[in-house]
């Protein structure tokens, strides 16, 4: 029976791995949902095998539990539209609760970060924040929409991101720029991000970070705002405390940064370098939750592919008989008229572009990242083993 239970164990282990690319984590403090290849997944917050929740072909993200840990409020792409959207935490069918106008730059590529992100639920569980961008500014704003149905209604502040409630539901510490997407570190300019506190009572706000650097995603948890800032660099979990003013560094990683983190239950989660990991505030201690995936891997099979709506770059031979053409990260020689076309790389796991004749007509030169890094290469024409330059 023993020997039986380990083949049975070897088995499993044979069909699942350790997941990587996990992101936009969340809590509830005992399971965390996140996004994995545009699906929303679950797991136990100590890991194990994750359930998928969702499965449209649209992209889902930036999931976050109701303060009673039984649904969840995401961003999904199910009706064309990037909307939010409400669910059970356990699964089942999404709920559209808010309609915008369509934006030009709804793009989860793009540096402001795609449209109609959900921010956090208010503390009574009958709305949720999300941030609606304006049209194609740099400028997005604060709305609440009632989970129930109902007009959404704005936020009295002139711009907001990412944002958290006082545990009194009297205060919001917010972000005013959206900056997590951009393409670039270490930002120190005019729109360097910092954490406000907006009073609802007294209806002001307080600059509590006033720092140079980027400093986002706040998390307020007991008399503490967590958030993670590049002032060392490399974005770690600094907590800034209400009650005495002292802000002290949390986390001291120097490899990726710390990404997208969120709170509840008593637990912050986020990403780095491509895994999950959560942190105890009262402790100060970070550790990986390591997720196993059972998932069918079907945007990683083979498949053959028509690439002639990828084409990104195309020169004619200095004899002016064949092509060559980089489609779909891939460097192809081909005749202008009739002849037999030649993938030269053959490299689906690697990213080629730019491929140019030599004045000869006898190599082809083209950039690639097959070492991981962007170089230089160099090919025969009539085929032959690459040379790195």
């Amino acid at each position: 029976m023993l020997l039986a239970s380990l083949m049975a164990a070897a088995a499993i282990n044979t069909q699942a791995g350790e997941a990587r690319l996990m992101r936009f984590p969340a809590t509830n403090g005992s399971e965390v949902t996140f996004s994995y290849a545009g699906d929303l997944y679950r797991v136990s917050i100590h890991g194990g095998m994750a359930q998928r929740l969702t499965s449209h072909d649209g992209y889902e993200a930036f999931a976050r539990y109701s303060p009673d840990g039984r649904q969840l409020a995401f961003t999904g792409q199910y009706d064309g539209n990037t909307e939010v959207y409400v669910m059970p935490s356990e699964g089942g069918t999404p709920r559209r609760i808010t309609y915008t106008a369509s934006n030009p730059r709804d793009d989860w590529g793009d540096r402001m970060g795609p449209n109609n992100i959900a921010m956090t639920w208010t503390p009574d569980g009958r709305g949720i924040l999300y941030r609606n961008r304006i049209s194609d500014s740099f400028t997005g704003q604060l709305w609440c929409a009632p989970v129930d149905g109902g007009m959404a209604q704005q936020l009295p502040l002139p711009e907001g991101g990412f944002c958290s409630y006082s545990p009194d539901g009297q205060k919001l510490a917010y972000n005013r720029v959206m900056r997590e997407f951009r393409t670039w570190k270490y930002y120190r300019g005019g729109m360097a991000d910092d954490i406000w506190i907006w009073d609802t009572q007294a209806q002001q706000v307080t600059n509590v970070t006033n720092n140079v650097g980027q400093d986002i995603i706040p998390m307020w948890i007991g008399d503490e705002i967590y958030y993670i800032s590049d002032r060392d660099k490399t974005m770690n979990i600094f907590v800034y405390n209400t009650a005495t003013g002292a802000t002290s560094k949390v986390t001291h990683y120097d490899d990726y940064d710390v990404k997208f983190p969120s709170c509840g239950g008593g637990i912050i989660v986020f990403e780095k370098g491509g895994y999950l990991y959560k942190l105890d505030p009262k402790t100060k201690q970070a550790s990986q939750i390591v997720v196993e995936l059972n998932d069918e891997g079907g945007w990683a099979r083979t498949a053959l592919r028509q690439v002639k709506g990828f084409v990104t770059a195309a020169q004619l031979a200095p004899d002016g008989i064949r092509l060559v053409v980089t489609a779909r990260g891939e460097v192809f020689d081909l005749p202008v008229k009739k002849g037999v076309t030649r993938n030269l790389t053959h490299t689906p796991g690697a990213h080629e572009r730019e491929g140019k004749w030599s004045p000869d007509g006898k190599w082809i030169a083209y950039i690639s990242d097959i070492t991981g890094e962007t170089e230089l290469w160099l090919r025969p024409a009539d085929g032959g083993d690459p040379i790195q330059l």
